[in-house]
């Protein structure tokens, strides 16, 4: 037993360098600050959680997607007439524009759009994590 077990730590000792330089050292994040239509919420939150994040994660450089909606701010102004945030995080802008470029995404984003009230104005931030 005792060997089985030193044999299981050895093969994964063995794998953790493979794991990590599969993960991107610095992975981008692009925030998208949303003033969604009240009358639209639901509308927006099904669509995001029943077509976008589906169709997004399979995508080559995906590690996240989120919408979070603005409860309040402890410091500070938040920014005027936004309710939500998008959160996409992926590997490198690169496999992200790969991601903005395909038939897919041409699908699932228009409808989450629809539901913004500023549409030519929202801000589209990036970030690199570090």
């Amino acid at each position: 037993m005792k060997r089985r077990a030193c044999l299981m730590t050895l093969g994964a000792a063995a794998l953790a360098p493979v794991v990590r330089a599969a993960a991107p050292a610095h992975p981008i994040q692009i925030h998208v600050d949303m003033s969604v239509d009240p009358a639209k919420e639901k509308e927006m939150l099904q669509h995001f959680e029943k077509d976008f994040k589906p169709a997004a994660k399979k995508f080559r450089g995906y590690i996240d997607v989120k919408i979070v909606k603005l409860r309040s701010a402890f410091v500070g102004k938040a920014p005027a007439g936004i309710n939500y945030r998008f959160l996409l995080t992926y590997q490198s802008e690169e496999l992200r524009q790969k991601w903005i470029a395909s038939p897919a995404h041409a699908r699932v984003w228009p409808p989450v759009e629809k539901t913004i009230t500023t549409q030519t104005t929202y801000p589209v931030v990036l970030y690199d994590e570090v």
